[in-house]
């Protein structure tokens, strides 16, 4: 497991899964030529796409920034046609920290797309039960809203297995939330309604997750949107936004997704002055 320490805050990186999905859909209008260039691909057309949650300790608390693709919430259609090749192995990354699910205290769900929001959920017996029983779970109050009331496109990556369990644990913000003394989660839409970004700072210490905002390293370019995204023209003025804005304090950019590095940091003109690899590429 890849750490990585940025003034009081711990970060460490757990095994949450991966999927593979389209490239194509991935960087939207941007042609082939150039995204395979900066990013690897299968001879199917897809990119791995890593669902790794990240733990956080700071200020005495221990959080989780997403929750992973979960285990056994796909049939086999699914594990397929979105490239499930490995699922959760979370209790094993907390195991190796003498902790356990219970020890988790929130959990900040940059937004509630399946592919983020599959392991808030597991399955005891029959019934599925909150993962993290004892967390709260912060979402921006737009996204808990079309989590509950899908629209005819989002019904696909909205399941009701992954929120009807944790209902009880849900706390929504408008704007903005400072989850403990210097992070925020700061609500900004563009890939989905409800999406946020988490921006940490203390002092010359500043680190930033744009989770679907940016969801590789091979997204930096503010134009490269999603086919995914919901509002497009958003993502990109929110990422030039918060690319500005981290380029100029040198921040560190963490990934939940990225198949390459786990996190960057960039020089006041993009450029990267540091990075944590993943020890195991998962290439497929």
């Amino acid at each position: 497991m890849e750490k990585l320490s940025i003034g009081k805050a711990e970060l460490t990186w757990l095994d949450g899964g991966v999927t593979h999905l389209d490239g194509g859909a991935m960087f939207g209008v941007v042609p082939r030529a150039l995204w395979s260039k900066k990013y690897p691909v299968n001879d199917k057309n897809q990119i791995e796409l890593r669902t790794d949650p990240i733990l956080v300790e700071l200020e005495g608390k221990r959080m989780l920034i997403d929750s992973g693709i979960g285990n056994g919430k796909m049939s086999e259609k699914q594990r397929r046609n979105f490239g499930v090749f490995e699922e959760s192995k979370v209790d094993e990354g907390l195991q190796a920290f003498n902790l356990t699910r219970a020890d988790i205290d929130y959990v900040l769900m940059t937004h509630l797309h399946f592919d983020h929001a599959c392991g808030l959920t597991r399955w005891e017996g029959e019934k599925l039960v909150p993962a993290f029983p004892e967390a709260v779970i912060y979402t921006s109050r737009t996204e808990w809203e079309e989590m509950r009331n899908p629209n005819m496109r989002s019904i696909n990556t909205y399941w009701e297995d992954n929120w009807k369990p944790v209902e009880h644990q849900v706390h929504t913000f408008e704007d903005s939330l400072e989850v403990v003394p210097g992070l925020r989660m700061i609500h900004t839409s563009g890939h989905s309604d409800g999406h946020a970004v988490l921006v940490y700072e203390e002092g010359e210490h500043v680190w930033i997750h744009m989770a679907d905002l940016m969801p590789t390293h091979a997204h930096q370019n503010v134009l490269w949107a999603l086919a995914y995204d919901d509002y497009p023209v958003t993502s990109v003025h929110e990422k030039k936004k918060w690319m500005e804005f981290g380029y100029d304090k040198k921040a560190w950019y963490t990934f939940y997704h990225d198949a390459v590095y786990r996190a960057l940091k960039y020089d006041h003109e993009g450029n990267i002055i540091d990075q944590v690899e993943q020890k195991k590429h998962h290439y497929t």
